[in-house]
Parts: structure tokens; sequence; C-alpha cells
């Protein structure tokens, strides 16, 4: 990536040569432009919020800058990122959505992120570290800023302006007034789960902003709960890709003898999916994860494995996170271990099933949504 501070190899993480998608996108680039063009002050606390891959923060590494982000794998990449650059470590502050929030921000840079809820939850976070002399700075495709979006950074921080578009980018200029009221943060979100999902019927779910579905159970995860596998006394369970963790949750009811492992890599939904367990008091034993997957995890030290893959990454359609998924899980499981899977119809999940385990079976599926089970031959 070319910028104003020199040109920054960049990579996503994990790192894979076949994948065509960058690290950075042109409203990366605008933004680094524009705080070069206007000679933005950055001797202050500079803080980036959203920075997908670490491009931002790498490229202003030199003014020790602080990224905050909900994405553990956004966060290995900028350590890869900053160890690529050859840039000394603790240049970079690294926190997380689930961190306190500086004290002080002089410079707030934000990347704008898809979820609507978290920018909001995440500017009502860092409203009281801005002051009337922040430059505050939004960057996103086109596509990406709507005018909800600009209302947000003026209902809670101050008049908001956007520049004009720039290879289908565009930047969001926002002047704080710290004297607007501001509202308060209406995350995380409790609701209660309908009558007809099994061991969860009128149970609570707790969401943290930007975890999917926040206010409602989604309609897959729905079709799931009503399709998931007798565990009892099956041992080690994980729900992988917990999101706000109903489906781990459901395991742990129906046995609490279970050991039940909740991972993602959103922080956000590690902490819903906790934060769900506890608020249904369940007695049993459960652990939770923020990071790659099933990296880390012992091969062959797991029972049954159940799965609802994300196919999106940010913008992008992608079945890269849903192959690695899969992979991990027919490592993680024993010999006679289980991977079931729920996923939309057109995705065409269990010829990836097939390739990896040999076998795929469809346990129910309706027009939109298909429940798959493939089994650890030896």
């Amino acid at each position: 990536m070319t910028t104003p501070w020199g040109e920054p190899a960049l990579a996503r993480y994990p790192e894979d040569p076949r994948d065509t998608l960058r690290a950075w996108d042109a409203s990366d680039a605008y933004l680094l432009r524009h705080l070069a063009e206007r000679d933005v002050p950055l001797t202050g606390a500079v803080v980036v919020l959203g920075d997908r891959w670490g491009a931002l923060v790498t490229a202003l590494a030199a003014h020790r800058p602080t990224q905050i982000t909900d994405s553990w794998l956004g966060q290995e990449a900028t350590r890869a990122n900053l160890a690529r650059n050859g840039v000394e470590p603790g240049s970079v502050r690294l926190l997380t959505t689930q961190d306190p929030a500086p004290e002080r921000i002089d410079v707030l840079l934000v990347r704008v992120p898809k979820s609507l809820a978290l920018l909001e939850d995440q500017l009502l976070r860092l409203a009281p570290a801005v002051h009337e002399g922040t430059v505050v700075v939004g960057a996103g495709m086109v596509k990406e800023i709507h005018t909800s979006t600009l209302r947000l950074f003026e209902r809670i921080l101050g008049p908001t302006r956007t520049s004009l578009a720039e290879q289908k980018a565009r930047l969001i200029f926002c002047t704080p007034d710290p004297s607007q009221a501001r509202p308060g943060n209406p995350w995380p979100h409790s609701y209660a789960l309908p009558d007809d999902v099994g061991t969860l019927s009128g149970r609570t779910v707790v969401n943290h902003a930007g975890v999917f579905c926040a206010e409602r159970l989604d309609v897959g995860t729905r079709f799931f709960l009503r399709q998931l596998p007798d565990t009892r006394g099956v041992g080690r369970v994980v729900d992988l890709g917990c999101g706000n963790g109903v489906v781990g949750t459901a395991v742990a009811l129906a046995d609490p003898a279970a050991e039940v492992l909740f991972t993602d890599e959103s922080f956000q939904a590690v902490a819903s999916a906790e934060a769900t367990y506890k608020a249904n008091g369940v007695p049993g034993h459960a652990e939770f994860r923020v990071g790659d997957g099933l990296a880390g995890v012992p091969g062959g030290s797991v029972d049954v494995v159940l799965n609802n893959p994300p196919f999106h990454s940010h913008q992008a359609t992608t079945d890269a996170t849903a192959w690695r998924m899969f992979t991990d899980a027919r490592r993680a499981l024993r010999p006679g271990g289980e991977l079931w899977v729920v996923g939309n119809r057109h995705l065409g999940y269990h010829v990836k099933l097939k390739r990896l385990f040999g076998n795929s079976e469809l346990v129910a599926g309706d027009p939109k949504f298909v429940v798959l089970r493939a089994v650890k031959r030896g």
C-alpha cells in the first residue's frame, strides 16, 4: 500500500498465498492521504477504531497509535504486519472492543464497521475521551456509509459531514461538541427466546453490539436448535463460531456434565456467549476462548463440533472461513467424532465435507437451510 509515510507490506491473517483479497482498501489509502494533505497533528493520542488488518496503525506506527478492534484475526494481522515492516514491538497499543477505553483521544480515526450497532457502542464508549479539539475522521467504501452512519456520528459526537468520493471511498468529518447530551448505551441487549427451541425455550440471550442477529434469534440458528444431536454423556463439545452462545448453552442445559468450549474470533461474540451462559445459570463446565477457530485445541480431543459458519469477511463473500473451520474440526475431533453444520442450502457445504471427511449426511433441511453431519473415520 502506498502511503505518505512509505509503502508498508501488508497481508491478512492467517496468511494464504492463494488469497486474492488485500489487507487494505481505497478508504484506508484515502484516509492516510487526507491526514498528510491537511497536515493533521499526530503528536497527541491517536486512536484507530476498526482497523481491519492493521493497515492504518502500521502506516502510522511512528506516531504510536492505539488500535481498537473486535477481531482477533485483525489483531493478529496487525501484529504480523507490524513485524513484517520492522516496527518496534510496543509502538502500537492493541486494545479490544471489550477493553476500557483510552482516557484521552486527540485524533480519532474510524474504519466504519459493517455493524451500525458496533459503531454506536464504540462511539459511546469513546465519547468521554473526545474533547473539543479532537480531530475525528471516519473512512469507508461508499457502499458502507449511509445516512444512518452520519446521523450516528452526529448524535453521539457532534456535527458531521462527508467528503466527495474517491475510488468509491468516502471520508466522514465530525466536529466534536462535548456540551451536547449523549444517549445512554443500549448495549449489551437481552431478549427472551421463543417457546419452540427445545431446552432454550423462554431462556435469556445476551448480545453485545456487533454480534450477528443481536436483537432476535436468526432463522438459521433457530432451525439448528431444533436439530441438535443428543450429546448427553458424549464428553467435550465445541460451539465453533459461537456468536451469542445459544447453541453451546443449549447443549449445556441438556447435559450439565458436558464440557463445552465456546470459541469465536470476535471479542464481542465471546463476551456475549459467556453472558448468555451465565444468565441462564447453567451448572456445567464451560470454557470461553477468543481465537482462530480451534487453533490451539489438541488434535483428537473433541467429541462433537457444532458450527454455523459465516460466509462473509467484512464486505467480501468467501468460503475461506468455513473451509478453515471444517479443516480445524476434523483435526480436533476424536475418531468417531462428529461435525454438525447448519448453512444456507445454496452454499453446498456437503461437497466440502465429503472432500474432508469422506462422508456427509443430510440430517434435516427446509427450502433455505440444511443441517449436515460428518463423521471422522479413523
